[in-house]
């Protein structure tokens, strides 16, 4: 079956009809999703059905993955996918719900607030790809925003401000300010110090875009609280409907969006009712596969 590329959302955001990822990936295959990314900056990827080995292929194909990190914590002895996946999923090792009320699902849900992965490391990823293994049949939409076409709506005077600024990327203090996170440790801060990002940075084929969301939580040489004013200011900016693609999943469904000009969130699936199983690999611009806990990097 021939690729076919169909947008899907008037500013971004595209699907891809027509690839087999049970094969090793072919150069037309490489492309046509290089062009579309650099295009579209969210691609789908319809109907894939493969394991998590060719999930892993597929992405090594566009650059070196980025592992998961330990955030301070033992690794699980017991798992349902390979080590080299992030489990977005709300199931335990045994498969089992665990309870959106819970502890353990506390820390995910910061990911309800728009967002880009990993960018509380010193090497902001490439692409994030989060395979649909098993989809509920209603909640867990996931929201993206195309922050290149947020730079390009802001009035000239707030891109002047906002020009040479840069940005602190934390992700413990992330979590502490958006989800009431508590009991951080020493020792969970350290597998993760804070890093500086500019808050406007440049795509490798020109165009200029916001680089925020839920772990940007200051800025250099600024006070905490008028930082998080002008990050507000310019969170709500972006976060305007105009500039948002609802993604409803489809079983089959292995999403690839761009971290260095898009945000994200997930929607709550706060029904225990309904099993969802998401895996997602990351890569890296370049360098070795490497963890995501900076420190052990």
């Amino acid at each position: 079956m021939a690729l076919r590329v169909n947008p899907l959302h008037p500013i971004f955001a595209a699907e891809i009809v027509g690839a087999d990822l049970a094969q090793s990936p072919t150069p037309e295959l490489v492309r046509t999703v290089e062009d579309a990314m650099a295009r579209f900056a969210v691609t789908v990827i319809r109907d894939v059905n493969v394991s998590d080995e060719d999930h892993i292929r597929f992405s090594r194909a566009f650059g070196p993955l980025e592992l998961p990190p330990s955030l301070g914590r033992k690794r699980p002895t017991k798992r349902r996918m390979r080590p080299e996946l992030f489990d977005a999923s709300n199931l335990d090792e045994n498969g089992e719900i665990i309870p959106y009320d819970s502890e353990r699902r506390k820390l995910a849900r910061g990911a309800e607030r728009f967002h880009t992965d990993s960018s509380f490391n010193a090497l902001p990823t490439k692409w994030s790809l989060l395979l649909g293994h098993i989809v509920p049949p209603e909640g867990g939409d996931t929201h993206f925003i195309d922050t290149r076409a947020v730079y390009d709506a802001l009035p000239e005077e707030t891109k002047k401000r906002i020009a040479d600024l840069v940005a602190i990327h934390d992700f413990w203090r992330g979590r502490e300010l958006v989800s009431g996170l508590t009991g951080v440790t020493d020792e969970m801060r350290a597998t993760m110090p804070a890093v500086r990002h500019p808050l406007v940075r440049t795509m490798p084929y020109g165009r200029q875009s916001l680089y925020l969301g839920g772990h940007a939580v200051g800025i250099v040489g600024w006070p905490e609280e008028k930082a998080l004013a002008l990050l507000g200011e310019l969170y709500d900016f972006a976060t305007q409907d105009r500039f948002i693609y609802v993604h409803e999943w489809r079983q089959g469904d292995l999403v690839i969006w761009d971290n260095r000009c898009t945000l994200h969130r997930a929607t709550p699936l706060e029904s225990d009712a309904w099993k969802r199983d998401v895996r997602r690999t990351t890569i890296n611009e370049y360098g070795p596969e490497r963890s995501a806990d900076p420190v052990a990097a």
